[in-house]
C-alpha cells in the first residue's frame, strides 16, 4: 500500500510501499478514502509537537470504510463507512473517559502524531474511536469535519451557544468558515473580525450581519457597540493568540472566548474588565468521539460542508510546502481510488 511517513523534523514525506497491516484487539482495519492536509500536520513536521513519534504516518482528518475487524470488535461492522479524528486513543478508565471525555484523558494518544494517521491507503484505528458516517455525506468533502469541523463546532457548544448569541468569529479560513456556518444554523446573530475587508463579502455570504476589519477599529470597541452590550461568545479562529486578546472588552457580562486558533506567545488580559463582567476564558482541543458525532450529524443536517481540492499522495509535500508559504487557497485532501 502506498504510504507517506514522516521521519523526522524539517524533512519532507517519505513516499512508500508498505504491506498492509492486520488489526489487533480492540482495533479495525479502514480502507482509506480521503484524509484531509491539516496544519497540525505541518505543524508536526516543523517541530512543533515535542511528544512526536518519528517515523509516524501523518494525517487525523480521515474517512474510509472498515474491511476487517481485529478479535473482540463486533462494531462497527465490516462495510461501515467511517471517519477517525485527532483523538486516536485514550485510557478508557481515568475520570475524564469515563464521563465522556476523552479529549481530556492524561494517557490519550494524538492520530498522527504518535500513532500512524491516515496518509496511507490502509489505515489501523480503535474501533471505539471511529465514528460512522450519516448516510449520503460526501466522504471526501467531509474528511476535514473530522477537525476543523469537530474544533469550530465544539468550540461554539464549549462556549454555551444558543439561538440568542451574538456570536464574533475571528478569521475565515478552514475553521473559522465553519464556524460562521454553524453559528448561523444554530439560529445565532454573527460577527466576523479580519485584518482588512478583504473577506467581507464573503463573510456575509455565509450569513454574518456584521463585519470589523481591525485595520480599521478597536474590535473590542467595535463588539462593544453591538446592541450596546457586546459579543456572547468570541471563537478566536485565527493563528493569532493577541487577536483573541484583543476581543476581550467586547465581550458581554457573563461572556466567553474561546480560542480554538494561537500562536507561542502568552495570552495576556485586563484583569479588571474580567472581574467586573465575569468574563470565561477557555482552549478547546478539538473533541471526544461523542463530538464528532453530533459535528457530523449536525453537517449532514445543514448541508455543511467546506470546499476543497483533492489531490494524489504523491502530492501532499507540494500541499504542505503551500500551507508553509500561505497559498494553499482551499483545503487540501488526499483521495485514494
Amino acid at each position: 500500500m502506498l504510504t507517506a511517513v514522516a521521519t523526522g523534523v524539517d524533512e519532507p514525506l517519505t513516499i512508500t510501499e508498505r504491506e498492509v497491516p492486520e488489526p489487533g484487539p480492540g482495533e479495525v482495519l479502514v480502507k482509506i478514502t480521503a484524509c484531509g492536509v491539516c496544519y497540525t500536520d505541518l505543524d508536526l513536521l516543523q517541530g512543533h509537537w515535542p511528544i512526536a513519534r518519528f517515523p509516524v504516518v501523518p494525517g487525523h482528518e480521515i474517512t474510509g470504510v472498515v474491511t476487517a475487524a481485529g478479535p473482540g470488535v463486533s462494531w462497527p461492522p465490516v462495510g461501515t463507512a467511517v471517519g477517525a479524528q485527532f483523538l486516536g486513543d485514550s485510557c478508557r478508565h481515568c475520570d475524564y473517559c469515563v464521563r465522556g471525555e476523552q479529549i481530556l484523558c492524561p494517557r490519550k494518544r494524538i492520530t498522527g502524531i504518535v500513532m500512524d494517521g491516515g496518509y496511507t491507503e490502509y489505515a489501523v484505528l480503535k474501533a471505539d474511536f471511529v465514528t460512522p458516517l450519516p448516510e449520503g455525506l460526501d466522504p471526501v468533502a467531509a474528511a476535514p469535519l473530522m477537525c476543523a469541523g469537530l474544533t469550530a463546532f465544539n468550540s461554539l457548544r464549549q462556549g454555551g451557544i444558543s439561538g440568542t448569541s451574538r456570536v464574533a468569529v475571528i478569521g475565515t479560513g478552514g475553521v473559522g468558515t465553519l464556524a460562521v456556518r454553524y453559528a448561523v444554523a444554530m439560529g445565532a446573530r454573527v460577527t466576523v473580525i479580519g485584518r482588512s475587508h478583504r473577506g467581507e463579502a464573503a463573510a456575509r455570504e455565509l450569513g454574518a450581519e456584521r463585519f470589523i476589519a481591525t485595520q480599521d477599529t478597536d474590535p473590542g470597541e467595535a463588539l462593544k457597540a453591538w446592541d450596546n452590550c457586546g459579543a456572547n461568545l468570541v471563537v478566536n479562529a485565527s493563528p493569532s493568540t493577541s487577536a483573541a486578546a484583543a476581543t476581550i472588552t467586547g465581550l458581554a457580562p457573563d461572556g466567553w472566548l474561546v480560542l480554538c486558533g494561537y500562536d507561542p506567545e502568552p495570552l495576556i488580559l485586563p484583569t479588571r474588565v474580567m472581574v467586573l463582567n465575569r468574563l470565561h476564558v477557555m482552549v478547546n482541543p478539538s473533541g471526544s468521539p461523542h463530538d464528532l458525532r453530533d459535528t457530523l450529524e449536525f453537517s449532514a443536517a445543514h448541508g455543511i460542508l467546506p470546499e476543497v481540492t483533492p489531490i494524489g499522495l504523491p502530492d501532499v509535500n507540494a500541499a504542505l510546502d503551500g500551507m508553509a508559504q500561505g497559498s494553499s487557497g482551499r483545503r487540501s485532501v488526499i483521495t485514494f481510488d
